[in-house]
């Protein structure tokens, strides 16, 4: 298998910057990590079959890294470079969920109107049960609709006309659950959505987010049309079947495009992971990209639950955003991202808000697990380097009141006179006499402080900060009341052993 490994630090002209400054140490560690990527992806290629691969690491909406292996074209020995096409399926989704969202925030829709509102084909839907709700576009967003997982059948529909669509929709579909009850995968819902963005805006869903995603992104390596490709940059896709690469129909771009249809390269697909990345952390200032920050948060927050399982040797917990997986591991370590499967084709892009960095995955394989390697080297990548989550910033009235408690400790003279440090409940909850005692004891135990360090903020109204003694150390937690000037209003001492 030919591989080719480029190390690179592009940054991505989006006309949006990330807020996250960036240590030459952290960026170092990260790049030390480079060889351990690029074997894991070859070793997971070689192991299941994948003829051609290409993967990318992106840093804080920069190309760190990118590696490509193998054949876009088996028989022509064509190899994969950065400017190979890949089908990237279901990771078309949360385009969509952005067209949606853009629509939403511009007064167009509302998530939660009823699908029939948009689609008057789907009013006479019959539902599986009397009691069961109306239909909406939040619950096709996030796979709540009660229609069933059709990935094998549906994988074949791409090219779908829109007639057939909508006789289709008047016939009326099967339903596996009663809408609301639960979340099952299903791209159905999303030939749905495509249709909705064209009610709404008079686009076809292609046109509609080709104008205002694609183009303000500048991902100008992006289609949906696989015959509108540049032949030596199309990744043909293929089957490993009795020991051999057999090649997979390439179908043709519809109606059901919406769910998988789109193609793209490492660097287009790169800039839209760095559009995400930017959503993060929230804060004050310009807000300019193509889908406000807040809007991006929201799609990325898990609105249904899915399963809690044991992953790559780490308990997981798995919920679904608005066209976007979300997973909690027991590290406490959060990705967002989406799979994509097609005959020929297997993806996943996964981004560590958090740890700001993300990885995507083209594989021209059917069905390639890219999302199991794409965790796997995340994890690797966090544990090598060392890496921490992002530090909250520390808000102003939460240093105010560290300096407050920095006052009373550890004797607490004169504290309950002062009305304006602590809220009404605190002396109730902590008797002062109490309170002192518990305190002395503390400070007894670590003898002389030499050294009080910086504040770490859980949020802007919580934090904990570290007490350093002659003897031992002490960490402090506390938080602040809701009111218009925050106040302490609860407080606890933690011995911290080394």
């Amino acid at each position: 298998m030919k591989e080719k490994r480029t190390v690179c630090c592009v940054m991505l002209l989006m006309g949006v910057v990330l807020s996250f400054a960036q240590p030459a140490d952290r960026l170092a560690a990260i790049k030390s990590t480079i060889p351990m990527i690029d074997s894991a992806y070859r070793t997971f290629a070689g192991q299941r079959h994948s003829p051609g691969l290409a993967y990318a690491l992106v840093c804080d909406g920069n190309i760190l890294h990118i590696g490509t292996l193998g054949y876009a074209d088996v028989d022509k020995k064509i190899p994969v470079t950065e400017k190979s096409v890949f089908r990237m399926a279901s990771m078309t989704k949360s385009f969509v969920a952005v067209a949606i969202l853009q629509l939403r925030d511009a007064g167009k829709l509302r998530l939660d109107d009823p699908v029939w509102q948009y689609l008057p084909a789907f009013r006479k839907q019959p539902l599986p049960t009397d009691d069961a709700p109306t239909i909406t576009i939040r619950d096709l967003l996030t796979h709540t609709s009660g229609l069933p997982e059709d990935d094998p059948w549906g994988d074949r529909l791409l090219d779908m006309s829109t007639d057939t669509f909508y006789k289709l929709m008047e016939e009326g579909f099967a339903f596996s659950n009663t809408p609301g009850v639960g979340y099952e995968y299903s791209n159905t819902p999303f030939a749905m959505l495509g249709e909705i963005i064209r009610h709404v805006s008079g686009q076809s869903f292609d046109q509609y987010i080709n104008e205002h995603i694609l183009q303000p992104l500048n991902m100008r390596d992006t289609y949906w049309e696989y015959t509108e490709v540049p032949a030596p940059q199309l990744a043909k896709g293929y089957r490993w079947l009795n020991g051999a690469h057999v090649p997979e129909i390439m179908v043709r771009h519809g109606v059901y495009g919406a769910m998988g249809g789109m193609l793209s390269t490492l660097g287009d697909f790169a800039k839209y992971m760095a559009f995400h990345q930017q959503a993060w952390p929230a804060r004050s200032g310009k807000d300019v990209q193509p889908l406000r920050r807040s809007s991006l948060r929201e799609m990325q927050r898990p609105w249904v639950f899915n399963t809690l399982t044991a992953h790559n040797g780490n308990l997981t917990a798995f919920a679904y955003g608005y066209a976007l997986k979300w997973t909690r591991d027991e590290n406490q370590v959060t990705t967002v991202g989406h799979t994509g499967g097609l005959p020929g084709f297997g993806s996943n892009w996964i981004i560590l808000p958090e740890y700001g960095f993300g990885l995507v995955c083209f594989s021209n394989t059917t069905y390639f697990p890219a999302a199991d390697i794409n965790t796997k080297v995340a994890t690797e990548i966090v544990r090598r380097a060392g890496l921490s989550p992002w530090k909250k910033e520390v808000s102003e009235v939460l240093e105010q009141r560290r300096q407050t408690l920095l006052r009373y400790l550890p004797d607490w003279q004169e504290a309950e006179e002062n009305k304006a440090d602590f809220s009404d409940n605190f002396f109730q909850d902590n008797v002062p006499s109490v309170l002192r005692a518990k305190s002395k004891a503390v400070f007894d135990e670590i003898g002389a402080v030499v050294k009080v360090h910086d504040i770490v903020a859980i949020n802007n109204l919580r934090g904990t900060f570290l007490i350093e003694g002659e003897r031992g150390r002490v960490e402090v937690f506390f938080a602040l009341s809701p009111e218009p000037r925050p106040r302490i209003q609860q407080l606890s001492f933690k011995p911290v052993s080394d």
